[in-house]
């Protein structure tokens, strides 16, 4: 449960929290190690950091910061799923979840900055009360003064400015303890969490890329984007229409043919972002969707995690696809390369298994007629094949960070899918865009 807790604004405050935590993994790895002895056992370094109370101290810390201290967490429990241990991974993963709010005080003072002394006459209402809360801000509810529901997106403060400092010291102190067993793996992580970070705290360019989504989604029934309050928003607040709606992976519950229509409904949604316009909303949590129950629409929220994609880079995601479902090897390996799965002096044998990797992505495509995805075991399979690739044969080269952003939203459809249990006609979706990759 998030509870409210001031935010650490200056660097020095926020390298001191930090700097507590590195003290208490100390403390925690010598209980881990005497509790051990005390039952007969003989620790090793892993046994001693990697363990479910370190876990616990080092989510409770990013929690706390928010900021880019959090994000590397959250991105740590999506990344490292294949080197650390499972419940490691599961108790990090709970960052995505539950961040801490900023209290009443720091909210007015945010909003003050952003809009001056006199804001709160802005609205008929404003609610305190945050309504949601993440790694880089919180959301709360306010009705303007001609009746309209708004969503208030406020920046917690002192995010822009700490971004590179906190991923490169959270980055500093896993290697120093080493609670990642290959902290060289998650260079690229890193590298991405600042990327990600500096994108989403440009509240400016998020309302562009909400109206570019809504420009696009005009001819695609179903769907719903908030419309922006362009004279509120400012680079640290958004303000939106509030969209209500009940949580997309409540449909679990409702009849199979709606299940179906709003899975296929997203992944037709995913195909137009890559294949046509080159615009991906590349966040995968389950949050940025709502079920509308009375116009049966899907809405779409936060647009901070948006990359672009140039026309050459979707050709080669046309072409990799289309080999993939004809099995076509070499063409599949050659797209793979161009894209950077593998390099030409890559063994054969990681060349096979990226080969691997790649049709078992690409079999619901394959599949003719209705893919199940409630009944398929392809996240299972797919994780072993890398596990494989990367503790069994230690080979894996980590593909260009705007790859893993595909990956994320990928593996993030298939598995709202799954969660829904719906069955998806994927090739007949994604036959236009094979065509053109041939």
């Amino acid at each position: 449960m998030a509870r409210e807790l001031d935010i650490p604004v200056s660097r020095a405050s926020r390298l001191l929290h930090l700097g507590r935590l590195a003290g208490g993994i100390a403390g925690g790895a010598m209980a881990e190690g005497l509790r051990m002895l005390g039952s007969g056992n003989l620790p090793t370094a892993p046994d001693l950091l990697l363990n479910p109370a370190n876990a616990r101290r080092l989510a409770s810390r990013l929690s706390e910061m928010r900021g880019a201290a959090m994000k590397v967490g959250q991105l740590l429990s999506m990344e490292g799923g294949d080197f650390l241990p499972p419940e490691f991974t599961e108790i990090l993963g709970r960052l995505r979840d539950d961040a801490h709010t900023m209290p009443m005080l720091q909210v007015a003072a945010q909003l003050e900055s952003a809009w001056g002394k006199h804001w709160v006459k802005r609205f008929d209402r404003f609610f305190f009360q945050p309504i949601a809360a993440a790694s880089i801000g919180q959301v709360h509810k306010a009705t303007s003064h001609d009746g309209r529901n708004l969503a208030i997106k406020i920046q917690y403060p002192g995010v822009r400015d700490s971004i590179d400092s906190d991923v490169d010291n959270v980055a500093a102190l896993l290697k120093f303890f080493r609670l990642i067993p290959e902290p060289d793996a998650l260079a690229v992580v890193l590298q991405d969490a600042k990327f990600q970070l500096h994108e989403e705290a440009d509240y400016l360019a998020e309302a562009r890329h909400i109206e570019a989504y809504r420009t696009r989604i005009s001819g695609l029934p179903g769907l719903r984007v908030p419309r922006v309050d362009t004279e509120l928003t400012t680079d640290t607040v958004l303000a939106m229409e509030f969209v209500s709606g009940e949580p997309i992976d409540a449909l679990a519950r409702n009849a199979v043919g709606l299940r179906n229509a709003v899975a296929t409904r997203l992944v037709e949604l995913f195909l137009k972002e890559v294949f046509e316009w080159g615009l991906v909303q590349t966040d995968p949590n389950f949050s940025n969707y709502l079920y509308l129950p009375d116009s049966g629409e899907v809405g779409l929220l936060d647009f901070g995690a948006t990359r672009r994609y140039p026309q050459d880079t979707i050709k080669l995601y046309r072409r990799l696809l289309a080999a993939a479902i004809r099995g076509e090897r070499d063409a599949l390996m050659a797209s793979a390369e161009a894209v950077g799965y593998v390099g030409q002096g890559d063994p054969e044998l990681y060349r096979s298994a990226v080969s691997v990797l790649i049709k078992a992505a690409a079999e619901p495509a394959r599949a003719m007629g209705g893919y199940d995805f409630g009944r398929s075991s392809l996240a299972r399979r797919m994780s072993e094949q890398v596990v494989s690739l990367r503790v069994e044969n230690r080979m894996w080269r980590m593909p260009p960070s705007e790859v893993l952003f595909l990956h994320r939203k990928l593996a993030g459809i298939y598995l709202l899918c799954t969660r829904l249990a719906a069955s998806v006609d994927v090739r007949r979706l994604v036959e236009p865009y094979v065509a053109h990759g041939a």
